[in-house]
């Protein structure tokens, strides 16, 4: 009888003793305290995580497991989000350049993973520049895209002419060719030379080969004013490509460039809500700023001038009987743009011209505006601001769901250093077009979805450890156009595939990201 009390009373005391018992996770990192936005829902969650290798190995309640890990992460006070995805940067020469490639001004921004290849210009051919990036090291992970005018050019020049039969399966062999080696689409910027020369049968045999791939078609439209075809026409060749190539498409930097345009963004939303409604996968990033920047020449130069290249442009310039039609297609350009007052030089060779607008620099050299234009191009390439777009439409724009973050981040323009901390501080605590979640959730796994990235842009077990904790208070730009090259501050952890890149605020030295392949 006491025999048999006692063996109950044991099993009892034992299974108690199981149910007690914490299962243990082994892991590099915890991370624990912190207010953890998934990417995905609204709400935050108290959640711990742990990341073991370059994955997230456990996402849940602090006290449901034991976790054994060499570093703990008290983000007490901080929000721990997916890291940001930027659909569309400039950092390719940087990202090549063994000195520059650890891209800081996008990691203290909060972002992980970067876009190369937009505006159809792309490194040629990406296999070499994967492989030199992988030589030296990434300080972020960098998705490719194959340049349309890059594909262009290695066929046909920069001649401004119709593709031929002939010539379009070249540019289709070696579409296939970028997309074998990893792109995860094509871009085109069909506001530039020579991408502008395409019509729109070009740009759909193209994507055709691009949607075989499963990939993704990006474009800088061939008009965001009043340029050529103007603003909503460029809207709806876009939708009309996605429609007949049959893939997913995505305007770059969308935006009303223009007093022309001022306030269409209300007309574009609804064609575009039209088109999706349609099935046509339709979708836009988008940076926080008034000012859009760009070459000198590509601004306010008319194209059919740019044919053949710059030294082919000086010389109808210099040619009698077409430089005045040059200098008064320029001067209707400079209009478009708000006129020469509203065009700050931000890049030049001659330094003195930088921080000085269009009109400052016309006045000092006693020239009219669109003189002054071709007097400077003379020194080489010349980058601008060009302050020409509207609150309204910003605002209207960043308020829709297909619309995510991205900086378009080149020398010259405060967004390269601070797109999406600016983003947080003037449209999520300042002016309340978002919430902290809508606004990650569109910096994160929405642009990761739209890219098609597998297992990123989320924090979910099983998914790649790309992770960002930031201070709430902190977090902001501090790059201006007098001053573009100040880092952004508020990010306290950087971890990229598992591995941190920026411990308590201090960027750590290591290159952590990869070079992705579709």
């Amino acid at each position: 009888m006491n025999h048999t009390i006692s063996f109950g009373c044991f099993t009892a005391s034992v299974l108690l003793m199981l149910s007690c018992t914490k299962p243990k996770v082994g892991a590099d990192i915890l991370i624990e305290n912190g207010t953890v936005y998934n990417g995905v829902d609204a709400e935050p969650k108290k959640l711990s995580i742990a990341i073991k290798g370059d994955k997230i190995v456990y996402m849940g309640k602090a006290d449901s497991v034991e976790v054994v890990a060499p570093k703990t992460i008290d983000a007490n006070g901080l929000v721990v989000s997916p890291g940001f995805i930027d659909p569309h940067t400039h950092a390719t020469a940087d990202l090549e350049d063994s000195e520059k490639s650890d891209n800081t001004p996008f990691l203290f921004q909060g972002i992980t993973t970067v876009t190369v290849g937009n505006d159809g210009s792309s490194p040629y051919p990406l296999q070499g520049y994967r492989s030199q990036c992988g030589d030296h090291g990434v300080g972020t992970n960098v998705v490719l895209l194959v340049g349309h005018g890059t594909v262009r050019k290695e066929v046909m020049g920069k001649s401004d002419r119709k593709a031929s039969a002939e010539e379009i399966q070249k540019m289709e062999k070696l579409v296939q060719q970028e997309m074998d080696a990893g792109a995860f689409g094509m871009s085109t910027g069909l506001f530039y030379a020579p991408g502008s020369y395409s019509d729109t049968e070009e740009i759909v045999a193209l994507a055709m080969v691009v949607a075989k791939n499963n990939g993704v078609y990006d474009t800088h439209m061939r008009d965001e004013s009043t340029y050529s075809i103007g603003l909503i026409p460029a809207i709806r060749e876009t939708i009309e490509i996605g429609q007949r190539a049959q893939l997913p498409v995505h305007i770059s930097h969308i935006k009303c460039l223009g007093v022309e345009v001022w306030k269409q963004s209300d007309s574009i939303i609804d064609i575009i809500e039209a088109a999706r409604k349609k099935g046509v996968d339709i979708t836009a990033n988008q940076y926080p700023y008034e000012a859009s920047a760009t070459g000198l020449q590509s601004a306010v130069v008319p194209r059919w001038a740019e044919s053949g290249g710059k030294d082919s442009l000086f010389i109808r310039y210099g040619n009698a009987g077409l430089r005045n039609q040059i200098l008064e297609q320029t001067q209707n350009n400079i209009a478009r743009r708000g006129g020469p007052n509203t065009l700050l030089i931000v890049q030049s060779p001659k330094k003195d011209y930088e921080g000085k607008t269009l009109l400052e620099i016309s006045e000092s050299l006693n020239m009219k505006p669109e003189e002054t234009v071709f007097k400077i191009l003379e020194e080489g390439y010349i980058k601008i601001a060009s302050f020409n777009m509207n609150s309204y439409d910003i605002a209207n724009f960043m308020d829709e769901p297909w619309v995510v973050t991205g900086s378009d981040g080149g020398s010259g323009h405060p967004r390269k250093y601070g797109t999406f901390p600016r983003k947080y501080n003037k449209y999520v605590k300042g002016d309340r077009i978002l919430d902290l979640g809508g606004f990650i959730k569109q910096s994160s796994s929405v642009t990761a979805d739209i890219l098609r990235i597998p297992e990123r842009g989320k924090l979910l077990e099983g998914y790649f450890a790309d992770i960002i904790i930031f201070d709430p208070e902190t977090f902001k730009d501090l790059a201006t156009y007098n001053d573009a090259f100040q880092l952004a501050q508020g990010v306290k952890y950087s971890i990229i595939n598992g591995e941190l890149s920026i411990d308590e605020g201090e960027y750590t030295g290591e290159r952590n990201g990869i070079v992705l392949k579709k």
